[in-house]
């Protein structure tokens, strides 16, 4: 210990006396560690962290399946859950829940929330219990019973003043009465980022068998895998197909772990992708501080040789030169943490809201992130200082002793190490940046995406219709074209129009459909996405019809049993043929009439833009056969500024009914820019991984071009004096920088060609091999590194050849 305090302070000491080495040291450290110690807090946010949840090996998700259409996966039936509660021998516990509008509407202002339907035992079978009261009872959980709720901690903060009193208390949810009977756990949110929480048999008991959608949970009794689960719930769905054929043939269901389920294949891709471009960054950094100290061991050759010849082992010197690289590493790391905390921050700012990230997924510098940043920080320190400690400490220095402080004896050796760490360094760089290009052009390629029609003047709303009042499409349809009648009627609205959809977005339902002359075999029926829209909704998106007519006022408001289609729908169901006239349904659906195409448009983006989606088959039929309580408004307006109107549209919507709530008001190019968010993160993110290994290349080929200008000196000048021109001696150093960079680029593109392929699924537009990308980042790099070698053979140039011939 005495030994080890001694070596700390000498190398504090030795630090403090070369600032500026010191200072590039540890900012280049920094960086890297900086960067490192961000992204392992979302890692290990996302990937490493628990639910919170007892025992949650035993968790599973259970989905319905049909293998005959690639294992497309849906949310089971209700009516079927209930069945496997009843039957199931190989779960504890089997519990459902399902996303809904829930609204606060005892105020003056109507408020929405996001909510949840649950049945009783889910919250028990997750070991979670309230703050405050109770969770719900099995009574609670009845059709017909008198209603309950469960507040979400913010909701009981934010909307009834944390009153500790609220347990008992009836408020008026979605305009009914409801008794609170607790508040759930602060950050307790589930299943992502839920408000507010009522009993779901009360809702989805009449819902049809065939009816798909609710999120089901189970617990595996001790000793249960997944796999026999798995078994359980194909003989359990086989008996249900017997029973029920028309809602259940060709169904089948399976079990999954809740990690898989809620944090999927593609995110775990995602991350790790981050955390290796990282790890580049942080091998960069060291090569980098490994290279200013093989440039700095020049200066010591004589103070190590001296403590040599005065009895120091090999073994002692090396302990010492490690303990002031590690000291090195750790004032990085301190530093780093601030960049961390820095790194994190802009990582909020640049969500589209806090909505979007689970609530179990809480990144933060936390104690998990600060142990990882010392074990890195020393993990670094050795790593780039035990190449120069081993070199500085070789034997062969006993001759600076005799030959003074230039240290001929092993320049060559450091030389080659030096070389080595550069061009490390820019195939590294060159990965990096390769990456970062590619993630900027599909950002690029996303902002430019043919979304089917113009996204500029149009503002976007959404409404929720709560209460007896609304119960059945034919209220819903009229109070939506009440609505839509006043809004038309504001100045500098073009036109309006209403849906379960809003382009972009989220919304609509569909199923698999039968078409009229074209028989197939049952569980081999297309699916199609369905959309009920008010009149107007072509002209409020200023889509134009490729054949046929639009609906007329009568019809859009009434259940008349026309549709209009898109491109793909026509081209998949009525290949080759005119599909005007033709008609179709939903499968197992005999309360719908055959629906009659009337019109055929372009192909529309009705979710979002998706670098995985294909144009998918769609039809828009009149609003009331899909008329639903949450409900979007689409306004085109005459003006630029469309946000300008929202006052007035506002102020009519509480006209019609003031019970109400108005939420998600956003223009539709937000919307837009929403649906690629997670493309302009990873642009800019590996972007400034990018710029920091572009930025430690270049310095670590200047640094080598200049320590070798340094120890050239004498070289230059006799060849000056023997009549080299300054000419030749620039392209005698930069040719020894293009020669280091050029192998560097070589590798670095054939490490992308390998390493571009993991994130292929991640791009839009763009090969993972694009052209463009690797030969633009080769040459864009070599001129980097040709910049940096400029400046030390500019300087060579300069050389005295009378005062290098006597430069010892």
């Amino acid at each position: 210990m005495h030994t080890f305090l001694q070596d700390l302070r000498y190398g504090a000491r030795t630090l403090r006396k070369t600032p500026l080495f010191t200072l590039i040291a540890v900012a280049c450290l920094a960086l890297g560690i900086g960067v490192n110690t961000t992204i392992f807090s979302v890692t290990n946010a996302i990937l490493m962290t628990p639910f919170g949840f007892e025992n949650p090996e035993q968790l599973v998700v259970i989905e319905e399946t049909q293998p005959k259409r690639g294992d497309f996966d849906a949310g089971p039936s209700f009516r079927n859950f209930k069945d496997w509660q009843a039957q199931a021998q190989l779960f504890s516990g089997l519990a459902a829940q399902s996303f809904r509008s829930l609204t606060l509407t005892e105020r003056e202002e109507p408020v929405r929330l996001q909510g949840g339907t649950v049945t009783w035992n889910l919250f028990p079978m997750l070991g979670v219990r309230p703050i405050l009261g109770r969770t719900f009872r099995e009574e609670d959980d009845q059709p017909g019973a008198p209603g309950t709720v469960l507040l979400g901690y913010d909701t009981w903060v934010q909307h009834f003043s944390a009153d500790n009193g609220i347990v008992g208390r009836t408020i008026q949810v979605n305009a009914k009465p409801h008794t609170v009977v607790g508040v759930m756990p602060r950050k307790f949110k589930f299943p992502e980022n839920t408000e507010m929480w009522i009993p779901i048999t009360p809702i989805e008991h009449a819902t049809p068998r065939g009816v798909r959608g609710v999120q089901v949970f189970g617990r595996l009794k001790p000793g249960v895998s997944v796999g026999q689960a798995n078994t359980e719930l194909t003989a359990m769905m086989s008996r249900l197909e017997e029973a029920y054929p028309v809602e259940n043939k060709g169904w089948s269901a399976r079990a999954g772990s809740v990690r898989d389920e809620f944090i999927p294949g593609e995110i775990k891709l995602i991350v790790l992708t981050m955390m290796g471009a990282v790890t580049f960054v942080l091998l960069i950094a060291c090569a980098n501080v490994a290279n200013l100290m093989l440039a700095r061991a020049t200066g010591r050759q004589r103070e190590v040789a001296i403590r040599s010849a005065l009895g120091a082992g090999r073994g002692r010197m090396i302990r010492m030169l490690l303990t002031e690289s590690v000291l090195l590493g750790l004032a990085g790391g301190v530093l780093g943490i601030g960049l961390a905390y820095l790194g994190l921050h802009l990582l909020d700012a640049s969500l589209p809201s806090a909505d979007f990230i689970p609530y179990y997924i809480d990144w933060k510098i936390d104690q998990d992130a600060l142990m990882y940043t010392v074990a890195i920080s020393v993990v670094t320190g050795l790593i780039f200082g035990l190449a120069p400690a081993l070199q500085i400490s070789s034997g062969q220095l006993q001759s600076a002793l005799k030959e003074g402080s230039r240290g001929a004896g092993s320049g060559a050796a450091r030389n080659r190490l030096r070389n080595m760490l550069v061009v490390g360094e820019v195939a590294l760089s060159v990965v990096l940046l390769i990456g970062a290009s590619l993630f900027v052009r599909s950002f690029l390629n996303m902002q430019k995406a043919d979304a089917g029609f113009s996204t500029e003047r149009l503002m976007t709303l959404r409404i929720y219709m709560p209460g007896d009042r609304y119960l059945g499409s034919t209220p819903k349809a009229q109070r939506v074209d009440d609505i839509i009648g006043r809004i038309e009627a504001l100045p500098g609205v073009v036109a309006a129009t209403a849906s379960n959809n809003i382009p972009l977005s989220n919304g609509g339902g569909g199923g698999s459909v039968i078409v009229e002359g074209h028989p197939v075999a049952p569980g081999e029926e297309v699916d199609i996405f369905f959309a009920g829209v008010t009149p107007h909704w072509f002209r409020t998106l200023d889509v134009p019809l490729l054949r046929g007519r639009d609906f007329t006022d009568a019809e859009g408001r009434d259940s008349s049993g026309v549709v209009i289609i898109n491109q793909t729908m026509a081209d998949k169901l009525w290949p080759k043929e005119d599909p005007l006239g033709r008609r179709f349904r939903f499968t197992g659906d005999t309360l719908t009439p055959w629906f009659t195409v009337i019109g055929m448009t372009r192909d529309i983006n009705v979710g979002g833009i998706d670098p995985d989606q294909e144009p998918q088959p769609a039809a828009f039929g009149p609003y009331p056969y899909a008329a639903t309580p949450n409900t979007g408004i689409t306004i085109r307006t005459s003006t630029a500024n469309p946000e300008g109107i929202m006052t007035a549209v506002r102020a009519q919507i509480r006209a019609s009914d003031p019970i109400l709530p108005v939420f998600e008001v956003q223009t539709m190019q937000t919307r837009r820019e929403e649906g690629y968010w997670q493309f302009n993160l990873f642009s800019w993110m590996f972007g400034i991984f990018g710029v920091v290994a572009l930025l430690l290349a270049a310095i670590g080929v200047y640094g080598v071009i200049s320590y070798g200008v340094s120890q050239r000196t004498h070289e230059i000048g006799v060849r000056m004096a023997l009549g080299a021109r300054s000419g030749d001696v620039l392209r005698l150093i930069i040719r020894q920088g293009m020669v280091l960079t050029l192998s560097g680029v070589l590798l670095g593109l054939l490490g992308a060609f390998g390493v571009t392929r993991v994130i292929g699924s991640m791009l839009f537009e763009v090969s993972p091999t694009d052209p463009i990308s690797f030969v633009g980042i080769a040459l864009f790099l070599t001129s980097v590194a040709a910049v940096a070698s400029y400046v030390p053979a500019r300087r060579a140039m300069g050389v005295d050849p009378v005062t290098a011939l006597r430069y010892e």
